[in-house]
């Protein structure tokens, strides 16, 4: 089986990156970006971002998660911690997560260090889930292997009773990582292939040094 693609071809002329329009520091113009993304029209989720870690096999991997919260200090998403990537993270914290925006012809590609959030924030944002989410985050052993599909929903539906009227608390294999960025790149497409790519690198002063590349 073959098929060749070869002749796919799309030019990239919605907007431009220069460094008279971007800040000093990166969380500003990933912000900027950000508002931009979500004010516009043809992205269902564009906190969705794809986390990429090497694994205990020595492989990496790429999987989408959403992202819930970004700072100054970093970005934040929550898995359960026994997961593939979250056993990944806890032996190599070197991460990389990206977000692609096709409808503004826009992707930020993040270097950071992954490290566990507080406790309490961990327990805030569960609290602030709905109850199905709750119960998903407990059902799940996540990467776990099972028997099949009816396996999952039995186990729901015994929490669910077991859980009728009651308060549901974060369980401790789940919570928050924050990716605290080395390295954030802005790349916007551009005609001929010429594309803008900015690249913000952390400096051991804790300034960013601003650098262009070649597309």
């Amino acid at each position: 089986m073959q098929k060749d693609l070869g002749n796919y071809r799309k030019s990239y002329e919605k907007s431009a990156l220069t460094e008279g329009a971007i800040s000093a520091n990166p969380m500003e113009l990933f912000q900027k970006w950000f508002y931009e993304v979500e004010a516009s029209e043809g992205v269902d989720e564009p906190n969705a971002m794809t986390v990429s870690t090497v694994g205990l096999d020595g492989f990496p991997k790429n999987r989408v998660v959403l992202l819930k919260k970004y700072t100054y200090e970093g970005f934040i998403f929550y898995t359960n911690y026994e997961s593939e990537k979250g056993k990944a993270i806890a032996q190599n914290p070197k991460v990389c997560i990206s977000f692609f925006w096709p409808n503004m012809e826009r992707q930020v590609i993040i270097k950071g260090n992954a490290e566990k959030i507080a406790e309490n924030l961990s327990d805030g944002y569960f609290e602030s889930r709905p109850l199905g989410s709750k119960l998903g985050a407990i059902v799940s052993r996540q990467s776990s292997v099972i028997p099949d599909r009816e396996f999952l929903e039995e186990k729901l539906k015994d929490l669910e009773r077991s859980y009728e009227n009651k308060e549901v608390e974060r369980p401790m294999y789940w919570g928050g990582f924050i990716v605290k960025p080395v390295s954030i790149e802005f790349w916007q497409g551009r005609p001929n292939r010429l594309h803008d790519r900015i690249r913000y690198s952390l400096q051991p002063d804790f300034d960013w040094k601003i650098e262009r590349l070649a597309p």
